[in-house]
């Protein structure tokens, strides 16, 4: 039997649903349940998880956000180690730091955050609602000034996009993998496929945003690909996960990714038999040292960043 088939029957047996996101490697995305990307795996776990167990192959804030929105279930992960450099820009600390500069102005955080982080803010977003959510909130608390981060670019682009004074705090997040995309590799794409177009994830640097057909979230650039008849195909500036999903997905189509270089390490480090150890774990003494747990006093306060993220979606 191979890895995958076990994977499949243990999951049934023991009551898993196994979420993923489009960066995980190709055969972790084909054992998944559901995949998506940050706001989408978030509605599931939030409203229609139904097992006793979740299994989450992405980084440890994820998983997080999991436990935020399941405190009765228990959430796996097969790679603790998986952690996201970008969280590490902000945590509480840097945030009493902004809000004594703007006591006035709200803070949204980005859905790739800690749930320290997320418990101090006033709102929680993704990159494919965080425009939606700071035109709301700036209309709400009657203000331009946007407290935002921790991701930079992020920031840019919405405040291009909205007019308003979003601060990004701090001033250097960024996410390694977008932040490396550069105008030339805009320029040696378009070379290599002309007439193809560029679909770029908003954590990529403005002046690349620029040059974009297309700039939206994980979800967003699959459901160009999929609405759009484009014969020169697609560069996708974003992680290379994205690429072989919808490859593999619609073989007819050109895709391209913006580099060959942007890998996510830490999302790459799930396998299928990290995730075939955990389930084998589930039942032992072993599954507690999988097991990401957020504590209720911390998620209490988190869950409500995320509940009013929803409301704004």
């Amino acid at each position: 039997m191979s890895l995958s088939d076990k994977i499949r029957r243990l999951k049934t047996e023991k009551g898993v649903t196994i979420l993923a996101h489009y960066y995980q490697p190709l055969e972790v995305q084909k054992i998944a349940d559901v995949m998506g990307d940050s706001l989408g795996l978030a509605k599931v776990a939030k409203n229609e998880i139904n097992t006793p167990y979740i299994l989450f192959a992405a980084v440890k804030f994820m998983a997080e956000t999991a436990s935020i929105l399941n405190q009765d279930k228990v959430v796996l992960s097969p790679e603790l180690r998986a952690g996201c450099p970008l969280s590490n820009f902000i945590n509480p600390s840097v945030i009493l730091e902004y809000k004594s500069q703007y006591p006035k102005a709200p803070l949204i955080v980005y859905v790739n955050t800690t749930a320290q982080t997320k418990a101090a803010a006033d709102v929680c977003c993704t990159s494919s609602n965080a425009l939606t959510i700071v035109k709301n909130v700036a209309k709400d608390w009657k203000t331009d000034n946007i407290l935002f981060g921790p991701d930079k670019n992020l920031a840019a682009w919405v405040k291009q996009e909205s007019g308003l004074n979003v601060i990004p705090v701090p001033p250097n997040g960024n996410c390694l993998v977008h932040n490396q995309f550069s105008i030339d590799h805009v320029h040696e794409a378009r070379a290599a496929h002309p007439g193809a177009h560029l679909l770029c994830h908003p954590e990529s640097p403005i002046e690349v945003l620029r040059q974009a057909d297309y700039v939206g979230s994980t979800s967003g650039m699959i459901q160009y690909v999929e609405t759009h008849d484009i014969p020169a195909g697609f560069i996708l500036g974003t992680e290379i996960g994205l690429s072989d999903h919808l490859q593999d997905k619609y073989p007819s189509k050109k895709l391209f990714p913006l580099s060959s270089d942007a890998v996510c390490r830490n999302m790459k480090k799930i396998t299928l038999e990290k995730i075939l150890l955990v389930l084998e774990s589930i039942g032992t003494p072993q599954e507690s040292q999988f097991e990401v747990r957020v504590p209720a006093e911390i998620a209490e306060k988190a869950v409500k960043s995320i509940d009013t993220m929803m409301r704004y979606s």
